[in-house]
């Protein structure tokens, strides 16, 4: 199962925290960018190799400490093809130190193209009697809003492919009220979301007991998070919005079971962008990122204890 690989990996480092890979050019020292500029020119592959190397130094820093990554799609798209390219070679050079990745792309569609995403993101295509891995990740985001045809052609991967998805049910953004806790009968949308991700998963469950099948929660809506833990104990949480969007410990601290599992939590900038408060021109960026990410394990750390 794969959410059991993710498990052993957090079991192991002790550690329930996911580093965000959205490297926009502006959290780049400038020494990378110079670099890849003198060899690409100011282009979109400069861009995008500057991205690349910038993962790969906090790759390194972190992969002995941090058990997964998350990059988000939407930063390496925004650089075109090279930028797509980058997303891939960081998936492998994550996959080559041992790390779980999550690729934050919120796909969803219906019918075969729900499956083109699935099989993208998952799997394989067919060519010319080989078969080719266009990203190869482990977990995928993905959006419900076109209900279970949408769904089912991930769920496939997750059952057939050993892969996870987390699910969008009560997201981190200030305006996730405006649908997802609008009343629908006598429950709230991201209620009834979360309802369904339960089912969803119930083919699903690894030998810790968590679905393959998650759920996103945000660390800004600490009630939500402990309302959800209570009536899906099964169901495995990714949790953004902690540190840059103003989540804490004390937050997250619901978002576990007693036994410190089921939930994994995501800090993207305050990570990455560690080197910018240091003053520094970001020569050490990596060894910024790396104490960033050991504060955040040790705050974590303060609320829960992986067993």
């Amino acid at each position: 199962m794969s959410i059991d690989s993710l498990l052993d990996k957090i079991r192991r480092k002790k550690n329930p925290s996911v580093a965000g890979l959205d490297a926009r050019v502006e959290y780049i020292p400038q020494q990378i960018i110079d670099k890849n500029i003198a060899l690409y020119g100011k282009t979109l592959k400069a861009a995008a190799e500057s991205v690349y190397d910038f993962n790969t130094g906090l790759i390194d820093a972190l992969c002995d400490i941090v058990p997964a990554v998350k990059p988000q799609s939407a930063y390496y798209e925004l650089l075109g093809p090279d930028g797509v390219a980058v997303l891939k070679k960081t998936i492998d050079y994550a996959h080559s130190k041992d790390m779980y990745v999550i690729t934050d792309a919120k796909r969803n569609d219906i019918g075969a193209t729900a499956s083109a995403y699935a099989e993208a993101y998952f799997g394989s295509v067919s060519f010319g009697g080989e078969e080719l891995t266009p990203f190869g990740t482990d977990g995928l985001t993905v959006n419900a809003y076109l209900g279970s045809d949408g769904i089912n052609p991930f769920i496939k991967f997750c059952n057939e492919q050993n892969k996870s998805i987390f699910i969008l049910a009560k997201t981190s953004n200030k305006s996730s009220y405006e649908f997802q806790e609008l009343i629908v009968g006598s429950r709230s949308i991201y209620q009834v979301i979360a309802s369904q991700i339960d089912r969803w998963g119930a083919d699903c469950i690894g030998k810790y007991g968590f679905s393959n099948v998650g759920a996103v929660v945000g660390a800004t809506h600490p009630r939500q998070l402990k309302e959800l833990r209570d009536m899906y104990p099964k169901m495995f949480f990714l949790v953004p919005g902690y540190g840059a969007q103003g989540g804490g410990a004390d937050d997250v601290a619901y978002a576990f079971t007693r036994e410190g599992h089921g939930a994994i939590v995501n800090s993207s900038r305050g990570i990455m962008c560690a080197w910018q408060k240091k003053g520094d021109d970001g020569s050490h960026f990596a060894e910024a990122a790396r104490d960033a990410a050991i504060e955040m394990k040790n705050d974590l750390s303060k609320v829960v204890i992986v067993a």
